[in-house]
Formats: C-alpha cells, sequence, structure tokens
C-alpha cells in the first residue's frame, strides 16, 4: 500500500489546494491549543464544514492540540474535544499527557496521533502509547531512518508511524525552545515563535562590551542557529521501507500556492513519478537552503545567512477558464505579484507536468461605481465582480488581490496557479 500524504491546512485556501493537489489528510488547528497561531487557522464553528469537505474528497482531518498544557488549558479542553468529536474529525495530534487522557473520556470516537513535541525516538515510548490507546506515533525529528526502522520492528503492527518530510526545521530538540520566549515574550510552546534562532548573531567577550566579534565572515554577525529545510523526496523508498506510514509536510503558515506546489511534486514520486522532476519543482518555492535533516547524519545549517531562495514568484490563482476560439482561452485570475502582456507563466496543476502560457492584452476588472476597490470587498464571489465592475485595459497586472481577464494558448483549469520565473533565483 502507498503510504499517507499529510499535508498542512493553515486555511481554508491552503486546505483547498491541499486536497486539489492530492493529498490524503490534512492537519490544521482551530483558535487554540495549536502550535502554530500565526496561521489563519479555522474557528470551532468551522470544523464542521472543514471535515465535511474534506471528507467529500475521501481526505481525512487531523486536527492539533499539541502544545504544552498549563491548568487553564485542562479547563477548556473537554468543550473543546467533544465538539470536535462532534464533528467528525479523524484524528488528534496531541503531545501532553493531560490532554491525551482528556481526549480518551471526551472524544472516544477520535485517533489519538502522539506529536513529535513528545520526542518519541524509541520502540519502548511508542509501545506505551499505544498501551496508552494512541493509534500512531509521529516520529521525533532527529531520528535517522535507521533508527525508525528498528522502532518498526519492535512495536504492534497495529501502531502506526508518521515521519517529517519536507518543510521548515527547528534548531530545539522536538521543537520544545526557549529563546522566543526569553527574548520576546512570545512562547514557541503556545504556537507563537519568533524565530529568534533565524535572527543574525555575534559574539561578545565580557571584559570588551560593545565590540564585536564575527563567528563567520560576514558583516550582519552569524547565523549559528538557522537550520536548513527539509526535503525527502528522493529518498521515500527508504523512508517507506523502514516502515514509515504516512509521510507529513510541515507548512502551515505557509501559503496555499505553497502548499500546492509541495503536495503536488511528492504526489508525483508517491505515484511512480520521477523525483528528479520532482527536485526541480520544489526549487521554484520559496525555502531555505534543502539538506535530509537527521535522516542520514548530523543535520545541516546555514551559518553564513539567512533568508529565502526561490527561482519562481507566484503571480495568479486563476478563478475562471473559457474558450474563445483559435487556440485561445479567456482566463479571469487573482493577482498576487505584478505581471505584464507578453509574459510567460507557468502553470501548477494537480497530477500534470507544469505547462507555459504566454499572456495577452490584460484587463483589469474595476469598480464600475468608482467606488473602493475590489480588494476591500474580500466576501465579493467572482459572479458579483463582473457584474458590479467594468474592464480597463492595462499594460502590466499589478494590483494584489484584485481580478484581470487576459488571454492564453492553453486551456487552463481554476484552482490552478501561475507563477513567473525570477531572474536570479532570490
Amino acid at each position: 500500500m502507498k503510504p499517507e500524504l499529510l499535508a498542512p491546512a493553515g486555511g481554508w485556501s491552503q486546505l483547498r489546494a491541499a486536497v486539489r493537489f492530492g493529498a490524503d489528510a490534512v492537519y490544521l488547528a482551530c483558535d487554540k491549543f495549536g502550535m502554530r497561531a500565526r496561521a489563519d487557522n479555522f474557528s470551532l464553528d468551522d470544523i464542521s464544514a472543514v471535515v465535511a469537505y474534506a471528507h467529500e474528497q475521501g481526505v481525512k482531518v487531523h486536527v492539533t492540540l499539541n502544545t504544552l498544557m498549563d491548568s487553564r488549558d485542562m479547563q477548556e479542553l473537554p468543550a473543546y474535544l467533544e465538539a470536535l468529536d462532534d464533528a467528525g474529525a479523524d484524528a488528534f495530534i496531541i503531545g501532553d499527557l493531560g490532554a491525551f487522557s482528556l481526549a480518551k473520556k471526551h472524544a472516544p470516537r477520535v485517533d489519538i496521533h502522539v506529536s513529535t513535541q513528545a520526542s518519541v525516538m524509541n520502540a519502548e515510548a511508542a509501545r506505551m502509547w499505544h498501551d496508552l490507546g494512541a493509534a500512531r506515533v509521529v516520529c521525533a525529528r532527529e531520528m535517522s531512518v535507521a533508527d525508525i526502522a528498528d522502532m518498526h520492528a519492535q512495536v504492534p503492527s497495529d501502531l502506526e508511524i508518521e515521519a517529517f518530510v519536507h518543510g521548515a526545521m527547528c534548531v530545539a530538540y522536538s521543537g520544545r525552545c526557549l529563546l522566543s520566549s526569553v527574548m520576546t515574550g512570545r512562547t514557541a510552546n503556545k504556537g507563537a515563535c519568533a524565530q529568534s534562532c533565524r535572527w543574525s548573531y555575534a559574539l561578545v567577550e565580557e571584559q570588551r562590551p560593545g565590540e564585536f566579534f564575527e563567528i563567520e565572515e560576514d558583516t550582519r554577525g552569524t547565523f549559528i542557529l538557522n537550520a536548513q529545510d527539509l526535503n525527502m523526496v528522493s529518498h521515500l523508498d527508504d523512508l517507506v521501507a523502514a516502515g514509515v506510514d504516512s509521510l507529513k509536510i510541515e507548512g502551515r503558515n505557509k501559503q496555499a500556492f505553497y502548499v500546492a506546489t509541495v503536495v503536488g511534486a511528492y504526489r508525483s514520486v508517491i505515484d511512480g513519478g520521477d523525483p528528479a522532476i520532482a527536485e526541480q519543482e520544489l526549487l521554484t518555492i520559496s525555502h531555505r537552503p534543502y539538506s535530509t535533516g537527521f535522516y542520514y547524519g548530523r543535520a545541516e545549517q546555514t551559518p553564513e545567512r539567512d533568508g529565502y531562495v526561490k527561482e519562481c514568484l507566484h503571480v495568479a490563482t486563476v478563478e475562471d477558464c473559457e474558450e474563445v476560439g483559435d487556440g485561445r482561452w479567456r482566463v479571469t485570475a487573482l493577482c498576487h505579484n505584478r505581471f505584464a502582456h507578453g509574459d510567460v507563466l507557468g502553470v501548477v496543476s494537480p497530477h500534470m507536468q507544469p505547462i507555459d502560457v504566454t499572456v495577452g492584452p490584460i484587463r483589469w476588472l474595476a469598480p464600475a461605481d468608482g467606488g473602493k476597490p475590489f480588494v476591500e470587498r474580500p466576501s465579493m464571489t467572482l459572479s458579483e465582480a463582473r457584474t458590479q465592475s467594468v474592464e480597463e485595459s492595462v499594460d502590466v497586472a499589478n494590483r494584489s488581490k484584485e481580478r484581470y481577464v487576459f488571454e492564453v494558448d492553453a486551456k487552463i483549469a481554476p484552482g490552478d496557479y501561475l507563477r513567473k520565473r525570477i531572474q536570479d533565483g532570490s
């Protein structure tokens, strides 16, 4: 059997992208108890609709309840758990024993997956969680492929194993970091990490206050804690052979274009596609230098700099495409970044290799009433925008979150993403 592909869903747009581009399951959070407080997340009232949408597509929903829990959290959890159970959530991702206990009592129909926050690194720990009722353990990120294989050989056959395959790596052990809390007052263990590990640091000798000593040859200091991003798309067979049942993509703070690209790349390899092509796709999105984390040895860092690299920029999301004849198609798209008449754009579409299209003359859907831009009317649907707008010819689409119409030389689908190659790749 193929492994489960588990994708992040930080909000509705990311959820739709994950489902459309081939995720078997998504993980997400409501407004509390999730380790990504800066993501859009979902209200508790949203979850029934979220689960219904995902289940209609054959996709499972895992809800994160993986922050460190205090006594106030314990008081709020029972009602929260019952609401998630009623909504039909498939699994909880939990790292706290108290939360685990309450979940068994108040949401008995929901599977419990032990979070990477619990640092499961050996078979004895995995068996203990299984004895308590866990259906799955998420491997600590510090485990190697060999470590996972050894654990898998010693645990019950019905205990599933989940492992991260892509995304940002935390410098702290299993993500339990105090830097952000000490330096900014924002605690990572409650989901509000300020990413202090990504900042520039310099060395000061106590007898020479104010005199900085560079650790690396960079005038800004050094990024001594800056972990590289994980990328295992060329090594999925090793993880599956080691006993991994679920391949997890990090990124609940990422946008839908990122989720779609990464999910599509991993889906293609799981389904038998060429990893080399997937590797090229993963270079197009914003990322730090890639590595294989701890899976084959010590994880690597990039101490000389922070910042992202990418080959392409997401410029628009397709909302409609209709044939106009002579091999031409009229596209209506929501603009995210600047593109112009004559630009060659790549089309990112699920279950197919990217194609290029050339942008024809561009028209902006401007408010017919001369009032505030549509970007300030976020609830407006495409059909409403069409009836309340006039088309104005422009050379460049440069109004973010506004709609533009243009012709291209190939059929593309609503929900596809348009990207533009960046000259210097950074």
